[in-house]
């Protein structure tokens, strides 16, 4: 297997789940997504929202595969682009939960009052929990890859990480990958880690979607 790859393999092959999500300063959002589907939730519907790369396509998919198989529990991602008959269906899903028949996890880009839906479906998700999943800071990120690649028992200088966010796509799942592929690339060339490294591995998958 080529370092192209490796890397694609990797980029795509961590499934999401709550363990591997850097909570950042999404902790409450967190543990209101944790209550969901449980007698510990403040309420049955839940709505996430926020830019590309957040996060919030990640957690729905967590959650999802969590409450896999109850058919009482529904997540609908990328709420914007439903068509007519599909906003229709999430207003009547959106009822049923507020009943106490199902759970309801709704994400989207933008706040419900943002979103291009019918009125009545934008007021619906408004009337429940919401939360703005927030990107993490760049201290946040480099916290994080240092951790990952300690993890690794390869640590990191800041140089090194500096390199990777000024040159690497900047989600953290990329991110993430692009540390395991580093400890691979690191083990198969029997080279420690050092900066060029970094660049020899970035280098050589220009056009991979890092």
């Amino acid at each position: 297997m080529n370092m192209r790859q490796m890397v694609l393999g990797l980029s795509e092959g961590a499934p999401p789940t709550f363990d591997n999500f850097v909570p950042g300063r999404n902790a409450a959002a967190l543990a209101a997504l944790a209550a969901l589907g449980t007698p510990a939730a403040a309420d049955r519907c839940l709505y996430l929202w926020g830019e590309p790369g957040s996060g919030r396509s990640h957690l729905l998919t967590a959650w999802r595969t969590r409450h896999a198989g109850a058919g009482h529990c529904h997540a609908i991602d990328d709420v914007e682009r439903l068509d007519a008959a599909a906003q229709i269906a999430l207003f009547n899903l959106y009822n049923r939960a507020r009943a106490g028949d199902a759970w309801l996890l709704v994400a989207g880009p933008c706040a419900p009052a943002q979103l291009t839906l019918r009125d009545d479906v934008k007021s619906r998700l408004s009337w429940g929990l919401s939360f703005e999943i927030l990107p993490l800071t760049d201290d946040e990120k480099r916290a994080a890859l240092s951790n990952r690649a300690r993890e690794h028992g390869m640590p990191m200088t800041p140089e090194m990480l500096d390199y990777l966010l000024s040159r690497a796509r900047r989600d953290m799942p990329s991110l993430i990958a692009l540390i395991d592929a580093l400890d691979m690339f690191s083990l198969e060339t029997k080279r420690p880690l050092t900066l060029p490294l970094v660049r020899e591995l970035l280098n050589q998958n220009q056009t991979l979607p890092l």
